[in-house]
């Protein structure tokens, strides 16, 4: 237990900072990325595809070592956190996008139509209608999204951060002791899964509350 303390300030240093920034980036990139999605115009549309299947289709590994790695060899050199930040938030956005993209296809067509026929603007259906209804349906899978990339940047040690797992495996190539080191870092992983979960769950039950108060 004498490791905890290097432990945990590699999480609070690295892993947790690192997801928080990568996971508000991608939650941004979701959403222009479905916007470009829904777009009549056809070449951002298929821009913003190729994007969310590019991203979702190859490994967080590959896209890693590519922003690390491969962009040096056209002119483009980043340090380990702005490659870390990029390759995260790029690929949890490409999910993010598909999240939002079937929160909005599981609502009803009836739902655009009704406010339709009370005269509502794009804009009044979107803020009144569907991006209420859309958050709902959202949340577990955006819960899941954020959880996933926690765990994905135990890759960022690839990269020479030292992250939770790099600290981990450090500490284990000093003591000798990799079973006890890498127990340490699962049960730091399983704290932050849990404390996540409670508050997914505790969002739901209040977006769930707002919802029949808006309906009652």
């Amino acid at each position: 237990m004498d490791s905890l303390p290097q432990l945990l300030l590699a999480t609070a240093k690295i892993t947790l900072p690192l997801s928080a920034i990568a996971f508000v980036l991608a939650i941004l990139i979701g959403i222009i990325s479905q916007v470009f999605r829904s777009n009549k115009f056809r070449p951002l549309a298929w821009l913003a595809n190729v994007y969310v299947w590019l991203f979702r289709g190859t490994p967080l590994l590959v896209q890693l070592f590519l922003v690390f790695y491969g962009l040096p060899r056209v002119g483009i050199t980043l340090d380990p956190w702005t490659s870390a930040i990029i390759a995260l938030s790029l690929n949890t956005g490409a999910y993010v996008a598909e999240t939002f993209r079937s929160a909005v296809a599981s609502i009803p067509r009836g739902q655009f139509e009704a406010a339709r026929t009370l005269n509502f603007t794009k804009m009044q259906t979107l803020r009144h209608v569907i991006i209420p209804q859309a958050v709902r349906i959202a949340l577990p899978p955006l819960g899941n999204d954020l959880i996933d990339l926690i765990k994905g940047t135990s890759l960022v040690s690839t990269i020479s951060l030292v992250d939770l797992f790099q600290s981990g495996k450090q500490v284990a190539a000093a003591n000798f002791e990799p079973l006890a080191m890498y127990l340490e870092v699962a049960a730091i992983y399983l704290v932050i899964f849990t404390v996540l979960s409670w508050l997914q769950s505790l969002l739901e039950k209040r977006s769930n509350r707002y919802m029949r108060s808006v309906h009652a």
